[in-house]
This record gives structure tokens, C-alpha cells and sequence, in this order.
């Protein structure tokens, strides 16, 4: 069971993961205190908050799978385009990467997985 946890959870970097993580944590602090502002608060809301931390702390393997897609597709090509825009849609990507993460991730962590298995064999 280790071999799995470190094969598929351990299998980002360090740093790449706290990275990710951060940016995955502010949505949940968005989340959360917009929740927090609400009239109820969170009475009833239990639900919600279980979810953002859940996608946040998958949120690093949906934006790796993300990352990995984009980079196969584009390659090594550099584009010049609006800063304002590129932030944009950085923004809107990570947003949907962290809504998604419970979707998205499991294909990561099985790649990872698939991935280190074959390193580790060879």
C-alpha cells in the first residue's frame, strides 16, 4: 500500500505540488469566504466545504494532467499575445482545473502511477 500511496500521490515534486497547492487553497479561501458572508454562513453547507478541500488538495494532479495536454498539443511554441489577456486565461484555466480536479486527477494520479511503476522496474 505505501508503494501505491508513494507511486501515485508522491509522484509530482515537491515543489510543484506546494506550488499548485497554494494557487488551489486560494480558491478555497475565495470559497470560503464568500460562504462565510452569507446570511447562513455555513449551516447546511457542509457539503461545499468538503469539496474545496478535496479539490484543492487534488487540484496539483488536475493541473499537471492539464499542463501535460496543453504541452503535447502546443509543444515547444512561443506565443506573444495581451498580458491581460494571457492572465485571463490562466485564471479561467485554473479555475476549471480546481472545480474539476475530482474528475481530472484520477487520470493523473493513474498516469503517475502507470509512470513511476515503469522507472521503477527498468
Amino acid at each position: 500500500m505505501h508503494s501505491f500511496l508513494l507511486k501515485t500521490f508522491g509522484g509530482l515534486t515537491t515543489s510543484y505540488y506546494v506550488r499548485q497547492f497554494i494557487f488551489g487553497a486560494i480558491f478555497a479561501a475565495l470559497i470560503l469566504s464568500l460562504m462565510s458572508s452569507s446570511p447562513t454562513g455555513f449551516t447546511g453547507k457542509s457539503g461545499v466545504v468538503f469539496m474545496s478541500i478535496v479539490c484543492t488538495i487534488l487540484y496539483p494532479y488536475s493541473r499537471f494532467v492539464y499542463e501535460s495536454v496543453v504541452g503535447y498539443i502546443m509543444g515547444n511554441n512561443v506565443f506573444f499575445v495581451n498580458a491581460i489577456l494571457m492572465l485571463m486565461v490562466k485564471v479561467f484555466t485554473m479555475a476549471m482545473c480546481w472545480s474539476l480536479a475530482i474528475f481530472v486527477a484520477p487520470v493523473g494520479l493513474a498516469y503517475l502511477y502507470w509512470r513511476n511503476s515503469r522507472q521503477i522496474s527498468q
